[in-house]
């Protein structure tokens, strides 16, 4: 490879989309979204209910399908690519509201989650990559993940998604509905992900934390992107402050 392909190849956003609409029947949920999310970033998306958010990340991992508009991923286009396609290629989601297995233990759950990996010994390193993130899980791999509590319930829906090993993870809320001990946890859970090499996109209802610990975010507004930039810019923001951070 060339000096000027490393370049290139180094300037490509891991994730890019290009005027992406999407629709739910009649209702237009997605008017035109374009962003994209660099490698080693932590890329938050913030916004009202109802704004967009969750059906960005639904229409990335293939759960919808674009209306019209490009979604790129290392370069290539992916849109309209079936949700177990594109899980292969390296997007792993930890869903809102966790849909965990709950009949199943901790150890069955994060084993679907490599249900694309064939190699015994790798699912093996990666579930033991998980419980050294989450010791919590490993004290209770033989429980049935409805026997766990809301925040340990989140632990085992990122773990579950860790076990692909995708090259970008996204988070749909992980701390919804958690008590403000947990919500700081799963915070610094996502700060060490990043720190070992992962790349996040973040949907989060915790506004203010998010913009702390993100690089960059986009702010939506039904179905459009109203602003974006640096975290950091984003949180002194005045339009931002007094519609989702509370002054």
């Amino acid at each position: 490879m060339t000096n000027d392909q490393v370049q290139m190849t180094a300037e490509i956003p891991l994730l890019e989309l290009r005027n992406v609409h999407v629709s739910y029947g009649h209702v237009h949920a997605l008017n035109g979204i374009s962003l994209h999310v660099n490698r080693g970033e932590i890329v938050t998306l913030i916004g009202s209910n109802g704004a967009g958010k969750s059906t960005t990340l639904r229409t990335i991992s293939g759960l919808l399908a674009p209306r019209a508009g490009e979604i790129l991923f290392q370069g290539k286009s992916i849109g309209g690519k079936p949700a177990h396609e594109i899980a292969s290629l390296g997007i792993g989601q930890s869903p809102e509201g966790r849909r965990i297995f709950p009949k199943l233990t901790v150890e069955e759950n994060l084993e679907i989650g490599a249900y694309l990996v064939r190699d015994h010994a790798v699912i093996r390193e990666r579930m033991k990559n998980v419980y050294d993130l989450f010791p919590r899980l490993a004290e209770r791999k033989k429980q049935e993940g409805g026997t766990l509590s809301g925040g340990e319930q989140q632990m085992l829906a990122m773990g579950r998604a860790l076990m692909q090993d995708p090259a970008l993870l996204m988070l749909d809320e992980p701390t919804l509905g958690l008590a403000p001990v947990l919500v700081d946890q799963i915070f610094e859970i996502v700060v060490k992900l990043n720190s070992l090499g992962k790349t996040i996109l973040l949907v989060e209802q915790n506004a203010w934390q998010a913009l702390q610990i993100a690089h960059r975010g986009y702010v939506l507004q039904t179905g459009s992107i109203a602003l974006e930039g640096p975290a950091k810019d984003l949180a002194e923001n005045a339009a931002v402050k007094a519609s989702y951070l509370g002054g």
